[in-house]
């Protein structure tokens, strides 16, 4: 289904044929995505810990929003922080980083005995769930085989879903069974320290990305890592793809922001890239995941049926975050993103009509939440694995941090933003605010359906030949 032919580069690299290395690629991408699963535990888990929390610690509905969006604001740092870091000091050691400072967040929010310290540890995960959110989905695309790279990297987004789900289903749990007593969200918060944990341990025995390690002039341990990871004949073969690659941004001394700014073609995948990651947040999906049970309170739930169906649109997020994975190396990159915006802006659109034109003491509650799911569903099916198996291909690998941390920490700014802003529109506006977050998903259709490039069944050389020359952004239409 690709609108591309396979480049030279991937004709002359021999086959990816099966044995050890495949299992080591399962192993490394299990334990990188722990950093997902921190992430998506970590900004779902307020969305049932928030009501107790500001009961004890007496937040208001302006320093709960605070609480909330503190994270989204130090994800921002901690995404352009992960970038430049993981540049200078590798993707490896950079996660390595990010699970102690999991950790530390934890502890600071699960002692929180103030509003103060709360925010000062939810700003602490910002930066780790920011810095994760750029450095483990590029880890895992520069150790990928190009024919599997979307649905290898597409693991993050998979962890990143079972993270919110088992948030969510904690939250039930606990809730529901020890709701009754004081500081059970300490319980919820404490929860995100055993992951945390298990990342760092299980980093100290992964590999470094070996295209960084080329970047950096360290081409035998960069040989010594692809063996591991790819048939020794594809091994060689590949690795002098990336040196050669590698050697002629050496010779354009093409590094750094400014000579990002100075090339018109890098400067459009940069404006690309921003795109992409502030239009993922613009679907709405956090104001599902951070207040899913206000939204379902509104669409008629009381709280308690709140907190347990919003287990619902979870466990969805994760069945259709699987599903991404076997499409994402089957199906072009752009037609899961056009499908997606497609679904998604629909999804609204009823969403709004139902909440205005369906009476109270009808159906309602459950037309609300089956919409819901339905949302919830398309986005993790064709966009969400999508936009993080993108942002982690399609810039060059002199730029490679830097591009992602300016991508995503636009995504995070766009994500607090809506974090902070959207219980007011929700007070305001009731659900019919879902009518313009289908605005905003009908200019993202029109801006992927314009400019969004194809990179499916091309290798990160290849892209990074087409990114520089102009040429992969020739869309061809059928």
């Amino acid at each position: 289904m690709s609108s591309e032919s396979p480049t030279s580069a991937e004709k002359k690299l021999p086959p990816l044929t099966d044995g050890p290395h495949r299992k080591r690629l399962t192993i490394v991408a299990f334990v990188a995505t722990i950093g997902g699963l921190l992430f998506g535990y970590d900004t779902g888990v307020i969305n049932g810990a928030l009501r107790p929390m500001s009961e004890e610690l007496g937040l208001t509905p302006l320093t709960a929003g605070v609480v909330t969006s503190s994270l989204l604001f130090g994800a921002a740092v901690g995404a352009i922080l992960g970038g430049r870091l993981s540049d200078a000091r590798g993707r490896r050691s950079t996660i390595l980083l990010l699970s102690l400072a999991f950790l530390a967040g934890t502890v600071l929010v699960v002692v929180a005995p103030n509003f103060g310290v709360m925010v000062v540890g939810r700003v602490v995960l910002g930066l780790a769930v920011g810095g994760a959110s750029t450095v483990v989905p590029v880890y895992l695309a520069e150790l990928a085989p190009y024919e599997i790279r979307g649905s290898l990297a597409g693991r993050n987004e998979v962890m990143i879903a079972v993270g919110a789900f088992a948030a969510f289903a904690v939250n039930a749990l606990i809730g529901n069974v020890w709701g009754h007593l004081d500081g059970v969200w300490r319980i919820m918060l404490a929860i995100c320290a055993i992951p945390a944990i298990g990342l760092f341990v299980g980093m100290l025995r992964m590999p470094e990305s070996p295209r960084w390690l080329v970047e950096k002039g360290r081409h035998e341990e960069a040989l010594a890592v692809m063996r591991t990871v790819r048939p020794e004949e594809r091994a060689v073969a590949e690795l002098g793809d990336v040196e050669h690659v590698a050697e002629e941004e050496e010779r354009q001394h093409a590094v750094g922001i400014r000579a990002v700014l100075a090339n018109k073609w890098l400067v459009r995948i940069l404006v690309i890239g921003i795109g992409i990651a502030v239009f993922q947040q613009l679907t709405g999906i956090n104001t599902i995941v951070y207040y899913g049970q206000t939204v379902l309170i509104q669409a008629g739930f009381d709280a308690d049926a709140a907190l347990i169906a919003n287990v619902v649109p979870g466990l969805i997020g994760v069945i259709g975050s699987i599903v991404s994975l076997y499409l994402m190396d089957r199906v072009n990159r752009r037609t899961m993103f056009l499908t997606g915006y497609g679904l998604v802006t629909l999804c609204h659109v009823l969403i709004g009509t139902a909440a205005m034109a369906l009476p109270e003491g009808t159906a309602k509650p459950y037309v609300i939440l089956t919409l819901v799911v339905l949302f919830v569903g398309s986005m993790q099916t064709f966009l969400n694995v999508a936009t993080w198996v993108i942002l982690s291909e399609i810039f060059p690998l002199h730029m490679r941090g830097l591009g992602i941390g300016i991508a995503v920490f636009c995504m995070w700014i766009a994500n607090a933003t809506l974090g902070l802003f959207f219980p007011t529109l929700e007070a305001a506006m009731g659900l019919s605010v879902f009518y313009l977050l289908a605005a905003f998903n009908l200019v993202a259709l029109i801006f992927m359906l314009r400019l969004l490039p194809e990179t499916r069944g091309r290798t990160l050389e290849s892209i990074e030949v087409g990114v520089t020359t102009g040429q992969i952004y020739a869309v061809k239409r059928r």
